[in-house]
């Protein structure tokens, strides 16, 4: 087929005027583009290593091959560089640098690559495995499909090279008609199989097969969306990176969709709005996902961006950038970069979100960059791509994260792998040095813990969520943990050990590596360049502590020492520990103080003991609030407490200041 013939045949599918991307990626966007046309001049030299902001796996050392490449090399034990090598994003940056620049070096180097990869790995050939997996091949039917309208007009797209294309793109998508199973419809993989699958139905010229895959593409997303999609809009493997990464592949169905004219089915772009809304919603101050089972740190506004492109949504683009981004120019063009431009961005309303089925609650002071950021789980593990993080927590402020999860490692069965994804990496709980949940190896876990006992409050004043799980059941304890919002810098944990006999409790605190670790009478301090931090920790049992160094990664394979807090309590029947946290700017933190009260029955005018209900008078600067938190059901007949001065009835109460009666009832 003549080039000029199949651009003709698959017209719809690219319809953004290069050029004029080409003219304003010159001027704003020559930053950007510096750093895509080394990844180009790279690729096009048979120089590779994977770095792009939303590569699945980042590599370390560039690999470097001769005048011909080996598409199934490996270095090392770590399959991730052969697999992120055969899906050729690379030929995205070249397809770029060739509009841009007008080198044919560019179009010369993809024609010949495309050849030499179609040659070189069959799927026919047992020894090209690693090639073929399905996320590999709908990877590849996306990416073949975008780069090579980049290179529209080159000589280098020979008849030769388009057919080559053209029967290897029909080769992929018969392939993946023929794979789908229960995987595929529980997991990311089978979303990008199946995307790719809807890229290649319409990329290649129009035909009743070609249809056949449309179709069959949209059917099999939908089902898989409505398996993997929570109500929250959450994806359920538990990664915010994941979760992004499905979230991007169907918005760009939904794109190619509007330009082939197909009709998705009713209620697929609901469900891709709702996963756009769940990503706002964890959205941390700086613009990135959250450190969240395998998940980096990646600035997600460019996904936010394309969102709000997409759907006019005014909350979208508060998260997003205030003009299309470099990627999401290319994807829609200078026109609608002008009209991107002209829409509203609105700060939303609320600020604290309860993502309740996937079991994520996100707290915040404000919405600007400096704000202080909290996240609470207790929720599914989500296999594969989650994290025994059950009951962890994160705070971030002004431009630092405080306490964090400790990211992602390369993966494969490996004792690192395995060690970023255990209870005690993360800021949770352990009793008796037991795991609550237990790797049989990198994906499959031996036991699990179910969380219970979800519980959300907000209001300007306050924030409040708790959690428990089931993971120490077997041990005779229940495990419990309340986080309490004094909005806006001050955050109380309560741990609540419901449990017979003796037993020893380990809690841990990983600190963020932008800063260091000190702890002087009895508190822990934190101190970050924009952020500082004090913990202290409050309980009637005696508390060891010590400060260990572990590691984080923000960015697979580039790991960082970090510091945590590790403590240790034992105790009989039920015990409890309060955690009061205060964060600040850098610098002194500002004074704060928090001593237990005794808290009385009004009624009976006797005073609880600890396992029914405990008090806290805390104060910070010139202001001051009395917490009231019961552990068990107290009131009978017709009890209030008296704590500090203040009477009232709840679960959890705060009153600030000189509030003396009622309080906020945080919960029941």
């Amino acid at each position: 087929m003549e080039q000029k013939e199949f651009f003709q045949a698959v017209q719809p599918n690219y319809p953004v005027d290069f050029s004029a991307v080409a003219a304003l990626i010159k001027g704003k966007y020559r930053e950007t583009f510096a750093r895509i046309l080394r990844t180009a001049e790279d690729a096009a030299a048979n120089r590779f290593a994977p770095h792009l902001r939303w590569d699945l796996e980042q590599a370390g050392r560039p690999v470097e091959f001769g005048e011909e490449i080996d598409w199934l090399y490996q270095p090392g034990e770590d399959s991730e560089f052969t697999f992120a090598l055969n899906r050729m994003k690379f030929w995205v940056c070249m397809g770029q640098a060739y509009q841009v620049t007008g080198e044919e070096k560019y179009a010369q180097a993809f024609a010949r690559q495309l050849c030499h990869w179609v040659d070189c790995v069959p799927r026919e050939d047992a020894a090209c495995e690693k090639a073929w997996r399905t996320l590999e091949a709908g990877i590849r039917m996306a990416v073949w499909s975008k780069a090579i309208g980049y290179f529209k007009g080159s000589p280098a797209l020979t008849a030769d090279v388009l057919e080559r294309y053209l029967s290897s793109m029909t080769a992929h998508a018969e392939y993946i008609m023929s794979v789908w199973n229960s995987y595929h419809l529980m997991s990311s993989q089978g979303v990008m199989a199946s995307h790719g699958l809807f890229a290649a139905g319409c990329a290649l010229p129009p035909s009743e097969r070609t249809g056949e895959y449309q179709r069959e593409a949209v059917r099999r997303l939908y089902q898989e969306m409505k398996m993997q999609v929570y109500p929250d809009g959450m994806q359920w493997e538990q990664s915010p990176m994941y979760h992004n990464q499905v979230l991007r592949c169907c918005l760009d169905v939904v794109l190619r969709a509007q330009r082939a004219g197909f009709a998705l089915p009713r209620g697929f772009e609901e469900t891709v709005f709702r996963m756009a809304r769940a990503s706002l919603a964890w959205q941390k101050p700086d613009g990135c996902e959250p450190l969240v089972g395998d998940s980096e740190g990646i600035d997600q506004r460019d996904l936010m961006t394309l969102a709000e492109a997409m759907y006019h949504d005014s909350e979208l683009k508060f998260a997003g950038y205030p003009t299309l981004d470099y990627d999401t120019l290319w994807e829609l063009g200078a026109e609608d970069a002008a009209f991107y431009a002209g829409l509203t961005a609105c700060q939303p309303d609320c600020r604290d979100f309860a993502l309740g089925e996937s079991g994520n609650f996100i707290f915040r002071s404000d919405w600007g960059e400096d704000a202080v950021w909290a996240r609470f789980h207790c929720g599914t593990l989500g296999a594969g791509q989650g994290h025994a993080d059950q009951l962890h927590f994160d705070i971030a402020a002004y431009g630092q994260d405080i306490l964090t999860a400790p990211g992602r490692i390369a993966y494969g069965d490996s004792p690192s792998q395995r060690e970023f994804r255990n209870p005690d990496v993360h800021s949770s709980i352990l009793v008796d040095g037991g795991d609550f949940c237990l790797y049989k190896d990198s994906w499959e876990c031996a036991k699990l813990s179910r969380a219970v006992n979800q519980h959300f409050y907000t209001d300007g004043q306050y924030g409040y969520t708790e959690g428990g799980h089931l993971g120490y059941y077997g041990r005779g304890v229940f495990v419990n943990r309340r986080m309490v919002y004094l909005k806006p810098d001050v955050f109380v944990i309560i741990d609540e050990f419901y449990a017979s006999g003796t037993h020893q409790y380990q809690q841990f605190f990983y600190w963020g590596e932008g800063g260091t670790v000190r702890q002087e009478k009895g508190v822990t301090y934190w101190q970050g360049k924009t952020a500082c931090a004090s913990l202290r920790l409050i309980s009637a049992q005696p508390m060891l502590t010590e400060l260990r160094q572990s590691r984080a990664a923000r960015r697979s394979n580039a790991v960082q020492e970090n510091t945590v807090l590790e403590t240790v309590c034992a105790g009989e029947g039920f015990v409890s520990v309060f955690t009061v946290i205060s964060v600040d700017r850098a610098g002194a933190p500002g004074p704060l103080t928090a001593e237990k009260l005794p808290v009385r029955s009004s009624f009976k005018n006797t005073t609880f003991g600890d396992r029914q209900v405990e008090a806290l008078r805390i104060t910070k600067d010139r202001r001051s609030w009395v917490l009231v938190v019961a552990h068990e059901e107290y009131a009978g007949p017709t009890d209030t407490f008296c704590a500090g001065g203040c009477k009232g009835f709840g679960g959890v109460v705060v009153f600030a200041d000189d509030e003396t009666e009622i309080g906020a009832v945080l919960a029941r």
